[in-house]
């Protein structure tokens, strides 16, 4: 579920419906599929929309790249990565790497990024927002 930054119980939330879809050159990753994933640990959320957006409301314990900077961020040495981003780089073996934005297109642009680099444990989920009042 999407977490709003001021996290206020009772009002509606932002929830993610995902609409996963397969899309060329990336693994679709259904809605039960990252709920087990998550549940696992086992999955590396990639937030790949906007800083303004990400800072809206994204998914718990992703990590915002935006889009224009992941090539960049993919590259650094993992030291530089961790300095930045407070995580550890991903590694290039890494399973369930999955990139998401709002509809789809960064996250498959993220995913294309990450696969010309030799990332090869990746998928996608394209989000779109749904506001549900009093969940």
């Amino acid at each position: 579920m999407l977490q709003s930054p001021r996290g206020r119980a009772g009002t509606a939330f932002l929830q993610l419906a995902i609409a996963a879809r397969t899309m060329a050159g990336a693994s679709a990753v259904s809605l039960p599929e990252l709920r087990s994933l998550l549940a696992l640990g086992r999955a590396r959320l990639i937030d790949v929309r906007s800083r303004e957006e990400a800072a809206a409301g994204t998914i718990p314990g992703a990590l915002n790249i935006p889009v224009s900077e992941l090539e960049s961020a993919l590259q650094m040495e993992p030291a530089a990565f961790q300095a930045l981003y407070s995580t550890q780089k991903p590694k290039l073996e890494d399973e369930n790497l999955i990139f998401f934005c709002q509809m789809g297109k960064r996250g498959l642009q993220a995913t294309q990024l990450a696969q010309g680099l030799g990332y090869t444990g990746y998928g996608i989920v394209c989000m779109r927002k749904v506001l549900l009042a009093g969940e």
